[in-house]
């Protein structure tokens, strides 16, 4: 299988801040892989590099393909108040015929529970319904690679729950890419093809986890497998839950990682 993202030694600084610390890593095509790390470590700096919404400091990211969307945590400000939801989700679309443009994203807003909403403006809706109008016109451009921070942070469980399955869906479906963003450890195990584990800023890789689950999953049945949650505490620990570790980063990866391996031997 090729890579769809290639990222090498990638680092950015803010002024004097080094947000990351020599990040490299791959994504496979046609892979859903979930970044998980403390708040502040540079986990949204790191999608903006990888659009190319700013250039890093140093390192290379190397994209196999020219379709890509980007589903920002700051849903509000990337949506365009003077359009309707149908229009929005249409923007990127424009190059199609319309009545394609109009199909597509009728699709992408049924699909996120907005198809009755198309008519109306983003400020109408509530935080969360803009959140999922987001979604849907990332889903409606139909990217080779799907960049996502947080995408599900602004909608209640039940809604979070149906997402997360629709991204499963879709990413299926269309064989697309995705590079997922996220604070929910059960959410990285539950979508993920694996999953990069980050240190504290300046981030670091500390872990690259294959999930070791089927493809299909299930809400119900899936969170309770003895897989999901072995992986879901390696996360936890890995992310050192309750503190940030006080040693340096390097020998607090590897001590982690030793640990891991005497956990699985055992």
């Amino acid at each position: 299988m090729s890579n769809m993202l290639e990222v090498a030694d990638l680092g950015h600084t803010y002024g004097d801040y080094e947000a990351i610390g020599g990040l490299t890593f791959t994504v496979r095509a046609g892979e859903l892989v979930c970044v998980v790390g403390p708040s502040g470590c540079g986990k949204s700096t790191l999608l903006r590099t990888i659009s190319g919404l700013i250039a890093p400091s140093r390192g290379d990211v190397s994209l196999n393909g020219s379709h890509l969307a980007v589903v920002f945590q700051d849903y509000s400000r990337s949506l365009f108040p003077w359009l309707s939801v149908q229009g929005n989700v249409e923007f990127p679309l424009r190059s199609l015929p319309r009545a394609e443009r109009r199909a597509r994203a009728a699709e992408a807003l049924e699909w996120v529970g907005l198809g009755a909403a198309a008519k109306k403006r983003p400020w109408q809706l509530s935080g969360g319904m803009q959140q999922r109008v987001a979604i849907a016109r990332a889903l409606a451009y139909r990217p080779a690679l799907l960049l996502m921070d947080e995408p599900f942070a602004s909608v209640d469980a039940q809604t979070r729950f149906e997402l997360e399955d629709l991204l499963l869906r879709v990413r299926r479906e269309h064989d697309t890419t995705v590079l997922v963003v996220t604070h929910d450890i059960d959410e990285s195990v539950y979508l993920g093809d694996r999953i990069l584990v980050l240190s504290g800023s300046p981030a670091k890789l500390v872990a690259d986890l294959e999930v070791p689950l089927p493809a299909e999953r299930d809400q119900v049945t899936t969170r309770t497998d003895e897989a999901f949650v072995a992986l879901r505490s390696k996360v936890a620990r890995l992310l050192n839950v309750g503190g940030k570790p006080t040693m340096d980063v390097d020998k607090w990866a590897a001590a982690e990682r030793e640990s891991l391996s005497e956990t699985v031997s055992s």
